[in-house]
């Protein structure tokens, strides 16, 4: 895993968005730059789609909700809704395994003065849904707490 460099982030809020609203259905759109390194996060209120690339999907989409009464930061990565073959599909998947700490990492520091508004999501859990037409692939897996992945 790639280790977490704050520098390397930029992160923009879309208005109505701001570091202490919304909680709910507060949305973060993370893309990155495979030739620099650098992670680009935008804050919002809806998914900001002008800075997906629609041939890499790459991106992760998270999102804070209740589910069951409990809040939980709910994420999606793209792996394959057919246009890509099983085996670059899994190349994809394992790529996305791999790198989604250190996403996590940029969106939870990224928000890092959200958490001081609302301490107790540091503690809630994460959820990613992996999206594929292929079962072995398609998936929703625990990530932990935000608290693990705050940098000091």
């Amino acid at each position: 895993m790639s280790d977490f460099n704050p520098e390397k982030l930029s992160v923009t809020y879309h208005p109505p968005a701001s570091v202490f609203n919304p909680m709910d259905g507060r949305k973060y759109t993370l893309t990155h730059s495979d030739t620099t390194g650098e992670l680009f996060l935008s804050i919002g209120c809806q998914y900001d789609f002008n800075k997906v690339n629609p041939a890499m999907r790459d991106e992760v989409l998270a999102e804070w909700g209740r589910v069951m009464g409990q809040y939980t930061l709910s994420g999606i990565v793209y792996v394959s809704g057919g246009e890509f073959d099983e085996n670059l599909s899994k190349v994809r998947y394992m790529i996305f395994r791999k790198e989604l700490p250190l996403a996590l990492s940029a969106i939870v520091n990224g928000d890092r003065g959200f958490f001081s508004y609302f301490p107790w999501l540091l503690d809630a859990p994460i959820y990613i849904t992996f999206e594929s037409v292929f079962p072995e692939f398609n998936q929703v897996h625990y990530y932990g707490t935000p608290r693990q992945y705050l940098t000091k």
